[in-house]
């Protein structure tokens, strides 16, 4: 977390939580959901508008990766100085990027966080062909366009043989809440 964020929390402690106004896609962009985003539908439900604008500023979108954490509740948010913005999830809180090179693969998250492929617990793919691995920080959609390099990685023996899940079953079964907003206004 960035020291700037630390100073504003301790300074601002008591500060209410955003909802709905942060959307993560399953290509790892950031997207900005307005109020008339917000209107459209849930993030994840594909409503014309319901995305909102994506984020395109660099810096901004490192600045997210780096205060993106989750609560107990599995629930993941930016945190932004003193306020926790939570992240609408089209997918699972990590998107992998993977790269297959010779007899090694380089794995890191839309965050650009490093992910040695020794912390890869588990291989899942679903009822789709969707790809996810499962690590310590947690559980990541594999981004469509490295699909190739997990049958690369798979067929060399540097990641655990795929299993096979159920795409309903990801959020309870790996602790993570797709819909923040959903849960708090329930």
């Amino acid at each position: 977390m960035d020291d700037i964020v630390k100073q504003a929390m301790a300074k601002w402690p008591n500060v209410p939580a955003c909802y709905g106004w942060l959307g993560l896609d399953a290509r790892g962009n950031w997207w900005l959901r307005d109020a008339a985003a917000q209107a459209a539908g849930g993030f994840a439900n594909g409503a014309p508008g319901a995305r909102g604008s994506r984020i395109e500023h660099v810096k901004l979108a490192e600045f997210i990766g780096r205060n993106y954490l989750h609560d107990a509740r599995g629930c993941w948010y930016f945190q932004n100085g003193p306020q926790q913005v939570f992240v609408e999830l089209e997918a699972t809180p990590w998107i992998w990027r993977m790269q297959m090179q010779a007899r090694e693969i380089r794995i890191h998250s839309h965050t650009g966080t490093a992910l040695p492929s020794a912390d890869v617990q588990r291989v899942l793919v679903d009822e789709g062909g969707v790809v996810y691995l499962v690590a310590p920080i947690g559980i990541g959609m594999v981004h469509t366009q490295d699909v190739l390099d997990v049958s690369a990685a798979l067929d060399a023996g540097l990641l655990p043989a795929a299993d096979e899940v159920r795409r309903e079953t990801l959020a309870l079964n790996y602790g993570f809440v797709s819909s923040p907003a959903q849960l708090a206004s329930a």
